[in-house]
């Protein structure tokens, strides 16, 4: 348990870094993180407390799908945004587009190490995955188109409010997928098989006879 709550939070506080180098990189975004940084642009408030106040808009619609949060999903909506802020804090901009494209390149690979960690740890889904799965359970619709759908509305609407799209966005459409499907196996949370204890077949003998 210890380790799976180290695992769950070092993975929730990686994607708030993660979410600071998109932001330093300047290059684009993943799709949330565009809808983000163009609410925070609106209405003038740092990212971290946007995604807080975005995650538990989100968590609201759970209740109708009738979805359940778990530690993992409310630790979610806070970690994320608190880490992201905090990094942000400590990461300076950069002017060379060597640096910013390196950063970028590392914000993809943090990002895939972190969400592994963090669904790894079995604590429950994010708000958003499972406002994903909730759509899926309670419709029937195909995961993949229902993904899609969320993600180019608030890529869509994260643009319109004037948020960070670019090649970074592309690129992380195209490469998350994989590597997330590379590192979730290394943190995926399996509980060990329970060992018998040494006399359990004789107790087992003794019941039978």
């Amino acid at each position: 348990m210890l380790r799976r709550l180290v695992q769950l939070y070092l993975g929730l506080a990686l994607y708030g870094v993660s979410t600071a180098m998109f932001v330093r990189a300047d290059l684009g975004a993943d799709p949330w993180n565009v809808f983000h940084l163009g609410v925070a642009n609106l209405l003038s408030m740092n990212i971290g407390i946007v995604m807080i106040g975005v995650g538990v808009l989100v968590l609201l619609l759970w209740i109708p799908l009738r979805q359940r949060p778990g530690l993992g999903t409310l630790s979610n909506v806070i970690v994320i945004g608190l880490a992201a802020d905090a990094a942000l804090a400590i990461l300076p901009g950069f002017e060379s587009l060597l640096v910013r494209t390196v950063l970028l390149v590392s914000a993809v690979i943090v990002n895939a190490l972190a969400t592994g960690m963090y669904i790894g740890a079995g604590f429950g889904a994010g708000p958003r995955d499972g406002l994903m799965t909730g759509i899926h359970a309670r419709t029937g619709w195909p995961v993949r188109s229902i993904r899609t759908a969320i993600e180019v509305s608030v890529l869509l609407s994260g643009w319109l409010l004037g948020g960070a799209l670019g090649v970074g966005t592309v690129l992380y459409a195209l490469a998350i997928g994989p590597l997330i499907q590379i590192c979730l196996p290394w943190f995926r949370y399996s509980p060990a098989a329970r060992i018998p204890p040494r006399n359990a077949s004789t107790a087992q003998c003794r019941d039978g006879d």
